[in-house]
């Protein structure tokens, strides 16, 4: 009886390990080369959406990691999204702030380098099952952008949709 229970808890964690996981936090960064951010690098982040992915809400943000030394109060950035079956991404320039008004950042910083959360979307919907690549291009007049030392995407589960 013994040899049948650790066989049979050992097919439970076999096949429990082999389920794709699910989406409840995705977070990656990337690094910026020589924390020079020059428009033609657009670091691109990919998800795998599972069919149980899609009956959740999702908050979306980018992160992104500067220097003291970084001369804006925000970042213009165009994001890509391509979703399962496109091969053309959609784009969208936003705008990030990264400074109050009077140019203390709003990150958590040590030292001179400071972290940003920074909320893009609220209770985003992936309704279809598959790949879907997010990119990152920076869009401001300056190029490259100095002092930008990573950039990344975090997708947080929000709850369930309605």
């Amino acid at each position: 009886m013994k040899h049948f229970f650790l066989a049979a808890a050992s097919l439970l964690l076999f096949v429990a390990a082999c389920k794709p996981p699910k989406l409840d936090v995705y977070e990656k960064n990337l690094e910026i080369p020589g924390h020079e951010w020059s428009s033609d690098y657009k670091p691109s982040f990919e998800i795998n959406i599972q069919p149980e992915d899609t009956a959740w809400l999702y908050n979306i943000y980018v992160n992104i990691r500067h220097t003291d030394a970084y001369p804006y109060s925000n970042i213009w950035l165009l994001i890509g999204t391509r979703y399962p079956g496109d091969s053309i991404p959609k784009e969208q320039r936003v705008e990030l702030p990264l400074a109050d008004v009077a140019g203390k950042w709003s990150g958590t910083g040590i030292d001179d380098i400071f972290e940003h959360r920074i909320f893009i979307q609220q209770r985003a919907t992936f309704n279809v099952p598959g790949t879907y690549k997010f990119s990152f291009e920076q869009n401001m007049r300056q190029n490259p952008l100095p002092y930008v030392m990573n950039v990344g995407l975090r997708i947080e589960k929000a709850g369930k949709r309605p």
